[in-house]
Order: structure tokens, then C-alpha cells, then sequence
């Protein structure tokens, strides 16, 4: 039987999720180290909610990153899984999420990286 909670739904004029490329050169620092520097980040605004950039696996040092057994879902994206960033001083857990399989309206995210701003030093131009 199918949880009712998991239902897709389809992003519009009520919800309006748009993806772009984010045209701009971009770095991630966590706790005064480089995370992430990518010129192909993408960015999605998703209704009234602040932009989220998502970075190419690629463009990440993944092996900052270790992959958590949280997950959660989205009714328009589908479900994220998480990673807890790593580094000599500390780490935060959960902190980066992931669509590895997203709805084919925001396809474009799969498998894409994205960091909460409250658990990273900050997102800069370069």
C-alpha cells in the first residue's frame, strides 16, 4: 500500500520551483576550509523560500563528506539523503543533502549537492 504522505506533487503558479545555472563562480568554506568551488553550481528558488545552490559531485571533495542513514521528503522534489561534512576540528551532521532520484520536474538536481548556510562557514564568489 502507498503512504499518502509521499504523494508527488507538481511544481506551479502555487508553488513555483524554478532551476538555473548559477552564472557565477562559487566556493564553500567549512571551518576555514574549501569544500566545494564549482563554475557550474545550479540554483533553485523554490517558492518564497531563500535560493539553494546545488553543486556537481565533481566540484565537492567528497572525501570531506560521509553519508548519514537520515533521509527526508519532499512532495516536489522526492526524497534527499544527507552527509555530515568532516574536518580536522569537527563536523556537522546532516548537513549536506542530495536528490539522487528527484522527480523528473526538478531532474536537473539528481545527484547535485546542497549545504544548509547555517551549518557552513559561508558561500562566496571567486
Amino acid at each position: 500500500m502507498s503512504d499518502p504522505s509521499r504523494t508527488q506533487k507538481i511544481p506551479g503558479p502555487d508553488h513555483p520551483i524554478t532551476l538555473a545555472p548559477a552564472d557565477k563562480k562559487l566556493r564553500v568554506i567549512f571551518r576555514g576550509q574549501t569544500i566545494a568551488e564549482s563554475a557550474a553550481a545550479l540554483v533553485m528558488q523554490e517558492a518564497s523560500y531563500s535560493p539553494v545552490f546545488y553543486f556537481p559531485r565533481n566540484d565537492v571533495k567528497m572525501a570531506m563528506l560521509a553519508r548519514t542513514q537520515h533521509n527526508s521528503w519532499c512532495p516536489y522534489k522526492g526524497e534527499a539523503s544527507y552527509f555530515t561534512m568532516l574536518a580536522e576540528d569537527g563536523r556537522e551532521e546532516n548537513s549536506v543533502w542530495s536528490y539522487e532520484t528527484p522527480f523528473e520536474p526538478v531532474g536537473g538536481i539528481r545527484e547535485l549537492l546542497a549545504f544548509y548556510p547555517n551549518k557552513i562557514d559561508r558561500i562566496e564568489e571567486f
